[in-house]
């Protein structure tokens, strides 16, 4: 067995994060809307290392970052009463600083957690809500970015769902069911990428927007937790008091329709292969 140079304490990372958020409003929907959300990536970002190889404490790894990538978010909230980073900030660097600047990492992991472990939860944390990641990284942080990233989106569509869209946009029911995907909107959901937020103008646009974030998805049991939750679903079936929305929902449902049947019907593996990174990986930092 291998010298293990990295662990995780899980209980001690739980209580961490239960004691953090018990200093904001728990009685706020919004607090506990972060608090289940950050449980369920953490939970989603373990499934989805599992599904490519990774054991023991880089499976571990996986799961604490997801538990750390949204600290930034209560402390916005207080401060700035909203969730929108363009009328705030950017929570992602926020949470980051939080934790590597201002020391509070040190109550989630041991004082001997390594540096190069604690550069990459750093980098993971800081870049889970960029539109894409930086070229440069190694493909270590890499692939733990993109493991953060799928877990997030994959929640982000079920918020979508369970969170009244009125409160998530900060808009009314009649502006939004009343509202137009916009043509520049339509066009990169075409192209099949995550859409930017400079391109959404109307309120329906961030429903399209947060639709395309399944083209985003890199693992293949991404893909097929999305198929199986349904949540996806749920936001192409918006309802719109709009005849010309409701045409371009239905032109939007056929065409991620064909992108998920294309996903789900190659067998190829992950971007990451297993041998090359959990290799490196579990050599690195150790083996349960």
């Amino acid at each position: 067995m291998e010298q293990v140079v990295f662990a995780v304490d899980r209980k001690r990372a739980i209580a961490a994060f239960d004691a953090y958020t018990a200093d904001y409003d728990r009685t706020d929907e919004k607090i506990n809307l972060k608090v289940d959300h950050t449980y369920r990536v953490a939970a989603l970002s373990e499934r989805i290392g599992r599904s490519i190889g990774l054991e023991g404490q880089a499976l571990d790894l996986a799961w604490t970052i997801g538990l750390l990538h949204d600290v930034g978010r209560f402390e916005q909230l207080r401060r700035y009463g909203t969730f929108v980073d363009a009328d705030s900030i950017d929570h992602a660097q926020f949470g980051a600083d939080i934790l590597f600047r201002d020391g509070e990492i040190a109550n989630y992991l041991a004082d001997d957690t390594p540096k190069e472990i604690l550069q990459l939860i750093e980098t993971a944390v800081r870049s889970h809500s960029l539109y894409r990641i930086a070229e440069d990284m190694d493909e270590r942080t890499r692939t733990y970015c993109h493991i953060l990233r799928d877990a997030d989106k994959i929640d982000i569509m079920r918020v979508n769902v369970d969170v009244p869209l009125e409160a998530i946009y900060n808009t009314t029911t009649q502006a939004l069911k009343n509202s137009e995907v916009s043509e520049e909107v339509l066009a990169s959901f075409s192209e099949e990428h995550a859409t930017l937020r400079s391109l959404k103008k109307t309120p329906v646009d961030y429903v399209a927007g947060h639709i395309s974030l399944v083209f985003e998805l890199v693992y293949p049991i991404s893909v097929r937790i999305v198929s199986e939750q349904g949540y996806l679903d749920k936001l192409l079936h918006f309802e719109s008091d709009c005849e010309k929305t409701r045409e371009q929902f239905a032109w939007m449902r056929a065409r991620v329709q064909a992108y998920m049947e294309r996903r789900m019907a190659k067998s190829c593996p992950a971007p990451v292969h297993r041998n090359d990174l959990s290799g490196q990986i579990i050599g690195r930092i150790g083996k349960l």
